[in-house]
């Protein structure tokens, strides 16, 4: 061996220029340790081989002739990628250690012992290729790492089998579709003290929303034991997401997504041959979250650390030592697949004729898929694989690569959003559903089904064949207008889909939706859930509220979550939450509601609105609203939320409403809180002067208003062609509000479908000094450039 071969790093002596030497991972590693250890980031200590000592190997044992042979064989036909593969292995894994490199490894490991105060340190070994971890190739998982190694002798062999892995099926794979030489490649092995998350938690964190880009929230996976079940998608991990501009302020906790998963396993420490084994979790395990709210908080900031430190967004793998309770990061690397997203250009899906779902669980990507199912249980039975067909299995690793790349869409029983089937998926531009629970129980081969992954965060699968369209959304030219035009949201779980359209805010953002998808009890029957007479509700209800001492902070705190989201998603710019506006029927149909709702004849114009929130039949529920919008601007630092009032029929009701929020924390004014109400009844636009007294704004609900002022019920069929938004007598309506808000210097918008559905409607509105529009996404588009037009033909521009 030459005099000059350096055969040993220590992460302290590394940065992130020494790819060429030591492989992407391990460089990040020393760059870490080396700089951000100041700003309190904990780094596993540890040292690396260099690529000198991968090629000092090779060419002590004489293997790169017989490699290039065998790869030649490969290129030629002559043989498959398995046997080509396999054969690679087995002469890396029977040659022997050059004396001075072994020697050298031996070494490096008494003295990270020694560092320890232990005889025998328990370390990670990991493999990091000098190619991997560039702008436009992730190598995830293509190579292997060995968990819990103790000893010099066992390290010794891991450190070869490490070697091996380089020429593992997926990695040769890997390399030809990314154009990269196999000579020209070397492996540089990690050396890094264990963390004993064995007996604490691990995961996965990425610095930027993985399906959409978003790039102001950390997304973070946690599970029980060692991380490699989160990394290879075996178990349904806690899901976290966390706002990053308001983490700066130490007493905000913009913490806006806390997903329980089922991790039924965890990956501890073993004896023997194989020095880790997956046991099932406990059921205290599975019901409590791996992380406090603290915890959470921290390691975000730390990804904003690491990220501003790389200047790019980041993935990274933490984890929690069970013995000391200390965080670490055990790697980081560039996120690849957001990062190289276009920024102006996105599409946008619709679906038609939707059979029934048949599975679902989280959406990777944002595409939809139909085709033929293609069940494959075991990586053994890959080669039955139809090319085109969409893959069910329980889970993936990276020897399914070279059939991912050949699916239409992707289904799995297990794995998060860090999953190794979410990673690929994104990376190979698949749409995905992944942590369906029992795809492969439901699902059988050439069934046909329609993968979607366009309706939020959630993916379903459809039975059958349906019909979709895909409109190419190109925002990157739109003109600016002085009319604001906002959006109509609200979905929390599709929000961060529209963050690059260049919207003013959030004009409607419709509290129901939060109150019937992800909450789905009646808020009154929480407050008195003793009271209440159905038992199958109860136990519903129940299951639901578990873990929560006081059942109504499960509303507040699945509201307040569910609103923040929809905050996020364009913050600093306004959202307007609509308080709940539930007609009695729908109330009813809520777990628990039927015992807290009247029957009405016609609930349209019923007990709706701001009468419900003064009443003795709702006030206590109102309470928890009004506590969910507190957690939300005050704790949780979204400030940029507007409350509105639908419904408000009389100024006596609105001060009714006023003083009933004031009293639960809400009061006009303080802490910058806007108060706005809907004008959608004739009373709003006759009394407008006396409403602007009270409010800061209005938003023209302009179906409420075209029905109550035509009299026609806008849900029948029969009088369809009467309900007219541009009839003369509603125009004359809207006119007349706009002109009396302007006079008393209120806000006023319009959040109805008119002008997304009649671009000459949003002419109409321009003309008459309308403030904002909001609208639906899908329209924005066209909404934008019709008022850029009118205002350029009124010279207001």
């Amino acid at each position: 061996m030459s005099a000059k071969l350096q055969t040993i790093a220590w992460f302290e002596n590394l940065n992130r220029g020494d790819v060429p030497k030591v492989g992407g991972k391990n460089a990040s590693l020393g760059e870490m340790v080396r700089t951000l250890a100041a700003k309190g980031i904990r780094v596993p200590p540890g040292f690396a081989t260099t690529a000198d000592a991968y090629w000092d190997y090779v060419e002590a044992n004489k293997l790169r002739d017989r490699m290039t042979a065998l790869l030649a064989e490969w290129e030629a036909g002559k043989a498959t990628l398995a046997e080509t593969g396999q054969a690679i292995r087995n002469i890396f894994l029977k040659g022997d250690w050059p004396a001075e490199t072994e020697a050298a490894i031996r070494a490096a490991y008494r003295e990270l012992s020694k560092r320890a105060g232990l005889d025998e340190v328990e370390v990670a070994v990991r493999s990091s290729a000098t190619a991997e971890d560039l702008p436009d190739a992730s190598f995830a998982g293509q190579q292997e790492t060995f968990l819990n190694i103790k000893g010099e002798a066992a390290l010794i062999d891991a450190c070869r089998r490490c070697y091996a892995s380089l020429f593992t099926d997926r990695a040769i794979s890997y390399r030809k579709t990314k154009g990269f030489d196999h000579m020209k490649v070397a492996l540089s092995i990690g050396v890094q003290r264990m963390v004993r998350s064995d007996i604490g938690g691990s995961g996965v964190m990425f610095s930027i929303d993985t399906e959409t880009g978003f790039d102001k929230v950390v997304l973070i996976n946690a599970a029980w034991g060692l991380g490699e079940n989160v990394v290879q998608g075996a178990v349904d991990p806690d899901e976290y997401q966390v706002f990053k501009p308001l983490l700066a302020d130490a007493a905000l906790k913009p913490l806006i997504e806390k997903k329980k998963g089922a991790k039924a396993i965890k990956m501890i420490y073993a004896t023997g041959e194989k020095p880790t084994r997956n046991v099932p979790t406990s059921k205290a395990e599975r019901a409590a979250y791996v992380l406090s709210e603290p915890e959470i908080l921290d390691l975000a900031r730390w990804a904003v650390i690491i990220e501003a430190h790389y200047g790019c967004p980041m993935d990274m793998e933490w984890a929690r030592d069970g013995k000391t309770g200390e965080m670490f990061i055990v790697q980081a690397r560039p996120e690849t697949v957001q990062a190289r997203r276009g920024a102006g250009v996105f599409k946008s899906y619709s679906i038609n004729n939707k059979g029934k779902v048949l599975a679902k669980g989280l959406s990777i990507g944002d595409a939809v898929a139909s085709g033929q199912v293609c069940l494959i249980e075991s990586v053994r039975d890959i080669d039955q694989f139809i090319d085109g067909s969409i893959l069910v299995t329980q889970t993936t690793d990276p020897d399914w690569v070279p059939i991912m790349k050949r699916a239409a869409a992707i289904v799995t029983d297990h794995g998060g959003r860090t999953s190794h089937a979410a990673i690929v998926s994104r990376e190979l531009g698949l749409p995905a559903v992944v942590g369906t629970g029992n795809a492969t129980e439901l699902l059988h081969s050439g069934e046909e089904v329609t993968i979607s992954c366009a309706e939020g965060d959630e993916g379903f699968v459809y039975e059958g064949i349906a019909d979709y369209a895909v409109k190419e959304l190109d925002v990157s030219d739109l003109p600016a207008t002085r009319t604001q035009v906002m959006l109509n949201l609200a979905n929390p779980g599709s929000a961060f889909r529209w963050w690059r359209m260049p919207s003013d805010g959030i004009g409607l953002a419709r509290m129901e939706f939060v109150v019937s998808n992800a909450i789905r009890v009646h808020p009154m029957a929480l407050v008195h859930f003793d009271r209440l007479k159905d038992e199958a509700a109860k136990a519903e209800i129940a299951a639901l509220t578990a873990g929560y001492d006081d059942k109504t902070d499960y509303f507040v705190d699945k509201l307040a979550r569910g609103l923040a989201r929809l905050a996020a998603a364009v913050h600093p710019k306004p959202v307007i939450v609509r308080m709940s506006d539930f007609k009695t029927n729908e109330y009813a149909g809520l777990l628990g509601g039927a015992e807290f709702e009247p029957d009405e004849e016609n609930p349209m114009i019923g007990f709706r609105g701001a009468s419900r929130y003064y009443s003795p039949r709702y006030r206590e529920g109102f309470s928890l609203e009004c506590k969910a919008i507190r957690r939300l601007r005050d704790e949780m630092g979204f400030t940029n939320v507007v409350v509105m009032i639908p419904f408000c029929r009389s100024v006596g009701e609105a001060d009714k409403v006023l003083a009933v929020m004031a009293e639960n924390g809400l009061k006009r004014g303080e802490n910058g809180l806007q108060v706005y109400v809907m004008c959608e009844i004739p009373s709003n636009v006759i009394l407008a002067a006396k409403f602007a007294d009270r409010f800061d704004g209005f938003s023209i609900g302009s179906n409420d208003l075209t029905q109550l002022t035509l009299g026609v019920d806008r849900d029948s069929g029969e009088l369809a062609d009467l309900f007219d938004e541009q009839d003369e007598a509603v125009k004359w309506m809207i006119e007349k509000v706009i002109a009396e808000a302007n006079k008393a210097g209120a806000k006023i918008g319009l959040c109805g479908q008119a002008p997304s559905d009649h671009p000459e409607f949003a002419e109409f509105l321009v003309k008459c000094g309308i403030d904002s529009m909001s609208i639906s996404p899908d329209s924005f588009m066209e909404v934008k450039r019709k008022v850029a037009e009118t205002e350029a033909a009124l010279g207001l521009r």
